[in-house]
């Protein structure tokens, strides 16, 4: 989840030291180079990017803005050989508590600025999920555009085996066996243009051996195929909507698909967020209110609230309702365990609004009601992802840390049916959204979180988006991406 806007102090910090989620950078220097609280500061440094520099830069921004500041070690001494792991380090109780699983992160300000900007990434264009009892590997999306596609693989195609061009393909099995499902993501190759490996596939009773070449590719965030659509079900007309990322490129289509439902009078919505690892917070406002055509501009979408400290900032967002905005009546929303952030906030602030009238249909969602400000260091290509606030609902609810499972009045528990398209009424997540829509009674998701309810992992979410050590931008917020 983060944030484009900031206040007073957060944009005098952006002039300063080049701060903002996506914005330019001026290059200036930081704020500080230590700590400005009594704890034991890392030796002062200078504005180049050295390691020691960088790991200071840190320091001083956790410092500063960091949301959980009770949680910061008091030697924040650098000892560590990589600015990740000294990031690590100084938010290991903060994971240890649930409440930042990786969370605040350093990354590439040119890589995530093309992400967010326009989808671009490199890879084969596919999400992966994995069964690791049964050491298996399939795909559950394919992009429009993306080599994985053209070469014929799409949602439900299992990869059997993978192999440099010219070597031995190795099983999935085996990769399995040896390291786990990092060994997995290490065959598959870096994210980069031009990497090229053969995979075995099987896909509608047939295997074969189909060679890809990884390219630089655009996301698109709502699909050309299935994205958005108005299924007729038992004489009902339901407006269906696939996101799946939160990203500038987003709002044009999420305006037009829309305006379709508004064409065709749909009043009940299904809203597939099953793999969306959140985005912009104004991305998510925009589809907030493209679902408030009857929500008062007095409203609260959502609260935003950082620390005390920075109490100044915090900020009450309020429904907007726009000329393609629907009312609707009921409403479903799709999740799995890599439903996260800025979609988690979208369900989130409807619950006041429509209580039993909405339904979170799959399975527990991630448990992220935090988001992140961008503080970029220029001149090292540094921007520095610092979980600084809390979103909440009109009811000042927000502490799902452990999914929406609980939060939601009504769970239809459903799999991830990878044998049948995203969007296909008889696919199993899609026809339980559509049976709540039709007031159909259903078996609740289980309460016990996403991450520890073993009922859920045994059937609706057995699979689980492959994910490597150190992922890319796309592959944080396109879960399973490669």
């Amino acid at each position: 989840m983060k944030r484009y806007r900031f206040g007073t102090a957060l944009a005098l910090l952006a002039a300063l030291s080049a701060c903002g989620g996506g914005g330019s950078s001026s290059g200036s220097p930081p704020v500080a180079d230590v700590p400005t609280t009594p704890v034991t500061p890392p030796p002062t440094g200078g504005n180049g990017c050295s390691l020691r520099e960088r790991q200071n830069f840190v320091a001083a921004q956790l410092n500063e803005f960091y949301l959980f500041p009770e949680t910061l070690p008091a030697d924040r001494t650098p000892t560590e050989t990589s600015v990740q792991a000294y990031i690590d380090r100084l938010t290991a109780t903060a994971r240890a508590q649930g409440r930042d699983r990786g969370f605040t992160f350093i990354t590439s300000i040119a890589e995530e600025n093309a992400f967010f900007n326009s989808g671009s990434s490199a890879g084969f264009g596919v999400r992966l999920v994995y069964d690791a009892p049964a050491r298996r590997l399939l795909v559950s999306e394919a992009f429009e555009g993306a080599p994985a596609l053209a070469a014929g693989i799409d949602r439900g195609t299992e990869i059997l085996a993978i192999g440099a061009p010219g070597g031995a393909l190795r099983t999935v099995s085996d990769l399995f066996a040896a390291g786990g499902e990092g060994a997995v993501s290490d065959a598959l190759g870096p994210t980069t243009a031009g990497t090229t490996r053969t995979l075995r596939v099987s896909s509608a009773g047939a295997t074969r051996d189909v060679t890809v070449t990884k390219a630089d590719f655009t996301l698109t965030p709502v699909s050309s195929r299935y994205g958005a659509q108005v299924i007729e079900d038992g004489g009902r007309r339901v407006g269906y909507l696939n996101l799946r990322t939160f990203i500038s490129t987003a709002d044009p289509a999420l305006r037009q698909a829309f305006a379709g439902f508004r064409a065709q009078g749909v009043t009940d919505v299904v809203v597939d967020f099953r793999y969306n690892g959140g985005g912009l917070v104004r991305t998510a406002e925009l589809m907030g209110d493209l679902l408030g055509a009857n929500r008062s501009t007095s409203d609260v979408f959502s609260f935003t609230v950082f620390r005390p400290e920075k109490a100044a900032e915090n900020e009450t967002r309020f429904f907007r309702p726009q000329a393609e905005s629907i009312a609707p009546t009921r409403l479903a929303f799709i999740s799995t365990g890599a439903t996260a952030s800025a979609s988690e906030l979208v369900v989130n602030s409807f619950v006041p609004y429509l209580r039993t009238n909405m339904a979170l249909v799959g399975a527990n969602s991630f448990g992220k009601p935090v988001g992140q400000i961008a503080i970029d260091r220029a001149a090292c290509d540094d921007r520095l992802r610092i979980v600084a606030f809390a979103t909440q609902n009109a009811e000042r609810r927000g502490d799902y840390f452990n999914g929406l499972a609980t939060t939601v009045p009504v769970t239809c528990r459903a799999p991830d049916d990878l044998s049948r398209p995203l969007g296909n009424p008889a696919e199993g997540s899609t026809r339980a959204a559509l049976d709540f829509l039709a007031g159909r009674t259903c078996a609740p998701i289980s309460d016990t979180g996403a991450r520890t309810a073993s009922a859920d992992r045994v059937a609706p979410e057995r699979f689980q988006p492959l994910t490597p050590e150190r992922p890319t931008t796309a592959q944080r917020e396109v879960p399973g991406a490669f």
